[in-house]
């Protein structure tokens, strides 16, 4: 269900809606969560880039793959040689959580650049878990498991963080229109404010944040996300995504 406070109209950037609008109707963006998305944006990879990148090792080279070519792709996952696998190249829009966001940008070997709150006005979109996503805690760290709560329970919780969400938005406007700076005004909103940023990957750092962020472990929010991108990583690279998969999905 989908947290709305705001007083007036969000102004989109010119054209962004149609951005959107398109990636989605090509099979380019995929819905995460209630306001979230990843948007496939652009790539320069395929298998073959792999199997060129281990070749040169002997002065050789591809122009189209061989079913000899997919076998030494499955040896190199499988020996972990890792290098032939960087050269390439995904680019993404997101849009995440601020707590979904700070837990992808763990994974420093990657490029990001996000919206900045400092320039320009934070939409008030917020994210506001499907009860049931709501979810207890038990055990200690480290060894945690997570247990749905009871239909009331969940209501009340998301009851409780609406209330949250449209008080902080509403003080955040109100520090805005006295003049104070976004950068400072920000500072009352909550990490589930929605924020937007590209990433660039390559394959083995790409393999290496599913390898974490897609597991059973992951926080369930991140892991919708990390499912996500690896739709369009299978697209892109099936040999390479099924090597990874058969290999217990760990990176190279």
């Amino acid at each position: 269900m989908a947290v709305d406070v705001r007083t007036e109209p969000t102004v989109q950037p010119e054209g962004a809606s149609d951005h959107i609008a398109a990636a989605e109707a090509a099979g380019d963006l995929i819905r995460v969560l209630d306001h979230g998305f990843v948007r496939f944006t652009g790539a320069m990879a395929d298998d073959l880039s792999v199997v060129n990148a281990a070749r040169v090792s002997f002065a050789d080279t591809r122009e189209e793959m061989s079913e000899r070519d997919g076998g030494l792709i499955r040896f190199l996952m499988r020996e972990r040689h890792g290098t032939p696998f960087e050269h390439n190249s995904f680019r993404f829009h997101i849009k995440a959580p601020i707590f979904v966001a700070r837990e992808h940008m763990r994974h420093r070997t990657n490029s990001f650049n996000e919206w900045s709150a400092r320039y320009s006005k934070l939409e008030p979109q917020f994210y506001l878990p499907a009860a049931e996503d709501v979810r207890t805690q038990v055990g200690k760290p480290g060894d945690y498991t997570f247990d749905p709560v009871d239909p009331d329970t969940a209501e009340q919780t998301r009851e409780a963080q609406r209330a949250v969400y449209e008080g902080a938005y509403r003080t955040y406007e109100q520090l805005l229109e006295r003049g104070i700076a976004k950068e400072v005004a920000r500072n009352v909103l909550p990490v589930a404010i929605y924020t937007q940023y590209f990433w660039t990957v390559n394959a083995r750092s790409m393999m290496n944040f599913l390898s974490l962020r897609a597991a059973e472990t992951a926080q369930r929010e991140i892991r919708r996300y990390a499912e996500a991108v690896e739709v369009f990583f299978a697209r892109e690279m099936p040999i390479t995504h099924a090597a990874f998969v058969a290999n217990d999905r760990r990176a190279p």
